[in-house]
């Protein structure tokens, strides 16, 4: 097996990774703003939810203690 001398040249990773940031788009300010509320609110209603899950399970276990 003949040993070929034509060597070919690797491409630079940090070119690459130059070429796929170009390829991104970006949220304006306006989209990051919109989804930064909502996420907030979500969790906020997801707190509450749990939260009154929480209290009514402990509140009909201490009913059931008493008992």
């Amino acid at each position: 097996m003949a040993e070929t001398t034509n060597k070919e040249k690797k491409p630079n990773f940090f070119h690459g990774v130059k070429r796929e940031f170009k390829k991104i788009t970006w949220p304006t300010g306006n989209d990051i703003v919109k989804q930064t509320v909502l996420v907030t609110l979500i969790t906020a209603v997801c707190a509450a939810i749990i939260a009154g899950i929480d209290f009514l399970a402990k509140t009909g276990i201490d009913k059931l203690i008493k008992l």
